[in-house]
């Protein structure tokens, strides 16, 4: 489920081209998502992380709360250090970079079809080192310690959304997004609104 035509249509071809392989629906938001999900029962839901409405975490949930077996692989442009350990924990079995595309797609594909987990080998070492260590939080990036939904919040503010287009956005009330906005200047350590706004946009431009 991608919200990027020219990705969908390019990823769409190269697993069509696989003789075992074959795409069998689409969508571009959580709802429909679920919908076709529901209908056409995939062997393999792929999910990015941005859609149209909604997110790929939530969708994770809403599928997997459905369907605790339900096999998904994360395709996204976001850094998989913030996203990949989220979208597991939710309940995703990989994550592939779409830069990673050409050369790593259909062996993610067929990995998370037999029921393992796929991750870069970056990605797997640090989730290995971190067990191993058992990194203090506060060592982390402040954005790291953020809830999947305060996280949401942070990524619509960086991309300019107002207060009353996330609530809307996201069906929750004005009130709940001022609340979200408020925990964000804290675990954040930002005085005002503004800088808020300036960190979630650096953060966006920095993280696709």
């Amino acid at each position: 489920m991608d919200d990027h035509p020219i990705v969908c249509e390019g990823l769409t071809a190269r697993i069509d081209s696989q003789p075992d392989l074959e795409v069998c629906g689409q969508a571009t938001n959580v709802n429909d998502a679920v919908a076709a999900y529901r209908s056409l029962s995939p062997d393999l839901t792929l999910v990015d992380i941005q859609l149209e409405e909604g997110n790929g975490i939530e969708l994770i949930k809403e599928i997997h709360a459905r369907n605790s077996a339900a096999k998904m692989l994360v395709i996204s442009a976001y850094d998989e250090s913030l996203f990949a350990e989220r979208a597991l924990r939710a309940g995703a079995l990989g994550y592939v970079n779409k830069r990673e595309l050409q050369t790593n797609v259909i062996s993610a594909i067929r990995t998370v079809l037999s029921g393992e987990r796929y991750l870069s080998p970056k990605m797997m070492q640090q989730l290995v080192s971190q067990a191993i260590t058992q990194k203090n939080s506060s060592d982390e990036d402040p954005v790291k310690r953020l809830s999947d939904r305060e996280l949401e919040v942070f990524t619509l503010i960086g991309h300019g959304k107002t207060t009353a287009a996330i609530a809307s956005q996201l069906q929750l009330s004005v009130h709940t997004i001022d609340t979200h906005r408020e925990k964000l200047r804290h675990k954040l350590g930002v005085k005002n609104s503004a800088e808020l706004m300036k960190l979630a946009v650096q953060w966006v431009l920095e993280n696709g």
